[in-house]
Order: C-alpha cells, then sequence, then structure tokens
C-alpha cells in the first residue's frame, strides 16, 4: 500500500477530521482513507459533448425547434481562391 503525507494542512480542518472520526469510531488515518476513497472512486456522470453544450445553450429560444434544412447530396465542391 502506497502512503501519502499532507503538509500545511488548515487546523479547522483538521479538527474536523478528528471529530469526524471519533464520531465514526475510526482513527483520523482511517477516516481521511474512506474520505479519498469516496471521493476519488465515485463515478462521475460524462459530460455531454461541445454539440450537446452549444444545443443546451439555445434551447429556450423561440422558434428554435425547426429542422436545420439537409445539404444536398453533392459531392463537396473546394473554394478556388485564384479567381
Amino acid at each position: 500500500m502506497a502512503q501519502l503525507l499532507i503538509r500545511r494542512l488548515d487546523e479547522d480542518v483538521k479538527e474536523n477530521l478528528r471529530r469526524r472520526a471519533k464520531r465514526h469510531g475510526v482513527s483520523m488515518e482511517e477516516e481521511a482513507r474512506t474520505i479519498l476513497r469516496a471521493e476519488l472512486l465515485r463515478v462521475e456522470p460524462k459530460q455531454p459533448g461541445l454539440g450537446t453544450q452549444i444545443a443546451n445553450l439555445f434551447k429556450d429560444v423561440p422558434d428554435n425547434d425547426e429542422p436545420l434544412p439537409e445539404f444536398p447530396d453533392e459531392p463537396i465542391r473546394y473554394a478556388k481562391f485564384d479567381e
């Protein structure tokens, strides 16, 4: 098992950890392990993709529910800049 030393811990954080450990009947070290394990092994929900985030920004805009026109099924034509 790995070890972790935390320096410069605020006194009030240490005191809260001590009280919490006492309430649960464990050592401060065990309580710290429990807190870290619960927080760091928690499954976080997947963040939506960029398109979904953009769509969510505009979902409350009036008359925004019309579908976009489809592009014609044509081959891609590259822009000509030499003209």
